[in-house]
C-alpha cells in the first residue's frame, strides 16, 4: 500500500522559536519550510564546523583516505608513473619531434591507455613527449614509432603492437604501484643533483 501524504505522521518543527507541527511532504524534512530552515543553518553550520575541529588531521586524513574511490588511486598513481617518465627521460628530447624546447613535456603513451589500459603503467610503452606532439598531434604516432624502434628495438616494438591480456587493479596494488613510482623517481633526482 502506498503512503500518501495524508498518511504521514506529524513532526515537531526542528526550528525550536517555532516548534510548530507540521506534515512533512519530502523525505527527510525537519523543518516546517523554507524561513525555519534558513533560521537553524547558522546553528548546524556551527555544529558541523565543532565536530570538524575536534577531530584531529590525521583521522580527517584517515576518513578521507576511507572514501576514496578506485579512480582517485588510479589517477594517483598514474601521476607518480608519469612523473617518472618524464624524469627518466629528462636528458632526451621529445620522442616524436625530437626537439628539445622550453615548454611542457608530458609522459606519451605509443599505444594509448583508452586502447590499451595493459600497458598503463610499462616502461616501454611511455616516453617524454612534448606537450603540442602529444595533445595537439595526437602523439604524432608516426614519428613516434619511429624513434621508439631506435630506442627499444623492433622486437620490443612488435610486442607492444601485439595483444596484451587485460589487467585488474585493485586499490592495494595501485598503492603499491605510486609508492614504487614516487620512490623511483627521488631516486633519480638524488643521482641528477
Amino acid at each position: 500500500m502506498r503512503t500518501t501524504i495524508k498518511d504521514r505522521r506529524k513532526k515537531t518543527c526542528g526550528n525550536a522559536a517555532c516548534g510548530a507541527e507540521f506534515v512533512p511532504y519530502q523525505l527527510g524534512q525537519k523543518v516546517c519550510g523554507w524561513s525555519c530552515g534558513l533560521a537553524i543553518k547558522d546553528v548546524n553550520a556551527e555544529k558541523a564546523r565543532k565536530a570538524i575541529a575536534d577531530l584531529g588531521r590525521k583521522e580527517i586524513r584517515a576518513a578521507k583516505e576511507r572514501i576514496k574511490p578506485k579512480g582517485q588511486y588510479m589517477k594517483e598513481a598514474q601521476t607518480a608513473f608519469n612523473a617518472w617518465i618524464r624524469e627518466r627521460d629528462a636528458a632526451l628530447p621529445c620522442i616524436s619531434c625530437g626537439r628539445h624546447h622550453q615548454g611542457k613535456y608530458d609522459a606519451g603513451h605509443y599505444r594509448t591507455v583508452g586502447s590499451n589500459p595493459a600497458l598503463r603503467f610499462e616502461p616501454l610503452n611511455c616516453h617524454r613527449q612534448c606537450s603540442p606532439c602529444n595533445t595537439h598531434k595526437s602523439g604524432d604516432i608516426v614519428n613516434y614509432r619511429i624513434e621508439l624502434v631506435k630506442r627499444i628495438g623492433a622486437d620490443k616494438v612488435d610486442w607492444l603492437e601485439g595483444p596484451h591480456d587485460p589487467k585488474r587493479y585493485t586499490i592495494e596494488d595501485l598503492k603499491n604501484i605510486k609508492a614504487d613510482y614516487l620512490a623511483k623517481t627521488k631516486e633519480l633526482k638524488r643521482e641528477a643533483a
